[in-house]
Parts: C-alpha cells; structure tokens; sequence
C-alpha cells in the first residue's frame, strides 16, 4: 500500500515549483485521462482554463499546491499518494502514470505523475477557494509557517484529552503531519504514541513542539523522505535523503540512538507504529 505525502514532501515541491514554473505562461495543458479531474466533465473543460495562462508563485494551503493565474483564478493540486510532480524538457520521455502536461511558451513542461490517479486538480476563480475546499477553514498549526509559542501549542495538546499520535495526525491540530513523521516526533519527544495529551506536563509539552517544529524543519532541508512504501522524488527527479536521519519509522530490531536497545514497532489504528522503549 503506498502511503500519503506529508507536509516536508509537498513543501519541497512547493519550494522547486516556485522556483521553476512562476512567470511562465502556458503553451499547451494536456490531460492523459479523468482520473485527476474529477470536478470536470470532460478533459477539455479543464486543459481550457490553462491554456494561454500565465502562472504566478506557488503557495501551500495545509497540502494544496495553489497557483496564481492572471485573471485571478487559481490551480489547485491536491498530489495524491503516490504521485509525483516533475520539471521536464519537452522532448523527455513519458513516464507511465502521467496525467497532465502543462508546456510552456518557454521553459520546457511540468508533468504530474500518479499511476494511482489518486491526486486532484482543478482551477477555481480566487475568491472561492474556501467555498470549494472547505476543510481549509478549519487547519490548525503549520509547522513550517506558523511560528507559535510552545504555550499557545500546550493549550491546544492540554485542552484535549487523546492519543499524541493521533492528536499529531489531526490536520485541525497540526497541518500535514502522518504516519512517518508523528513517530519521528514523538521519539525526538521521548513521548509514546498512545499517551493521552491532557496527561502531559509542561516541560514535555515544550519538548513535544520542539521536536515537531525540529522533526518537520530538518524533513524538509533534506527534501523529505523517499520510502519503499511511498517513493518520493522531488521536481528534478531526485529522491528525498531525510530516510537518512530517520531515529525509528521502518527502522525494527535496530538498536536505537539513545539507549542501543532494538527498536519496536506495534499496530495502532491498522498502521505500524515505531517507538523505542525510552519512550514514556
């Protein structure tokens, strides 16, 4: 089963894109087939509303890639496990899997890869974003935009009573945040997965926002984690390294940094979870 992107993988696309494809306009935007476009009737419907279109920055929105197009609609890419989105030459091969190319009058194409078709795009005038994508209005702290103190962090981890796994996964809590790195975190904490945030003192409150902020941060300096269960290039085709610096996630029966005891893994919620028995 592959496994959902989290916040450093779509940062790091966010990051190249910007970089790459802001200022260029678009020559021609071809669909493969409907697997990504579920809002539309046709692929005509939606390769319209690109063509001729100049793109403007990239910006993250929880884990929607929104760009600005001249006459202030905005594309929305929601990238789906599995997917990937790539800078290419025109005259690059196709790889299997890719549903849409957008080429530019100049600059070569962008592509989205996703043999799965499990992403989303689509175009929506700037003014209805939150009409169309509701669930915005509602995400919590970001972690790689929000800078809040560990206090008005504590409020929220204190005022709650659930698992710290799960409070981490809540994109009304914490933005972006999956299976991979709530594990790192909680490591990096020395919290376990199935402790109750309300039971939590300050001083591991404190060191629980350190460790998100730390975790998320450094995931995305080495351009996220590329996985056997979700592979993970960046724009260029370059694969994330922080698998590198990972402390526990896939890592069972090695012995862990802190204290050289083997590293465990349990089920929570149908998923496997990693810990290490430092972990209270």
């Amino acid at each position: 089963m592959t496994i959902e992107l989290e916040l450093p993988e779509v940062e790091t696309i966010r990051y190249a894109l910007d970089r790459e494809v802001a200022g260029r306009k678009v020559k021609t935007a071809e669909a493969e087939s409907m697997a990504v476009l579920g809002r539309y009737r046709n692929r005509k419907q939606f390769t319209s509303t690109l063509e001729g279109r100049k793109f403007g920055g990239v910006r993250r929105i929880g884990l929607l890639l929104v760009t600005e197009l001249d006459g202030k609609d905005l594309l929305v890419i929601r990238p789906g496990a599995g997917a990937s989105l790539r800078r290419h030459a025109a005259r690059d091969e196709m790889a299997a899997g890719t549903e849409l190319t957008v080429t530019f009058t100049v600059g070569g194409q962008f592509r989205l890869v996703d043999p799965n078709g499990a992403s989303e795009v689509c175009v929506v005038a700037g003014d209805q974003l939150l009409a169309e994508f509701p669930e915005l209005a509602s995400l919590g702290f970001d972690p790689a935009g929000d800078m809040i103190p560990w206090t008005t962090f504590g409020g929220q981890v204190l005022g709650r009573s659930m698992p710290l796994k799960d409070l981490l996964c809540d994109d009304s809590i914490v933005v972006g945040v999956g299976d991979v790195y709530s594990d790192e975190i909680l490591f990096h904490a020395g919290l376990r997965h199935d402790r109750l945030s309300d039971s939590l003192s300050h001083q591991e409150v404190r060191r629980l926002h350190g460790a998100l902020i730390q975790v998320v941060n450094d995931a995305i300096k080495y351009r996220g984690t590329d996985l056997e269960e979700r592979p993970f290039v960046d724009v260029f085709g370059d694969p994330g390294i922080y698998g590198e610096h990972l402390a526990v996630y896939g890592r069972t029966g090695e012995l862990s940094e802190r204290n050289r005891t083997p590293i465990q893994r349990t089920k929570y919620k149908g998923s496997w979870t990693y810990y290490c028995d430092t972990q209270v």
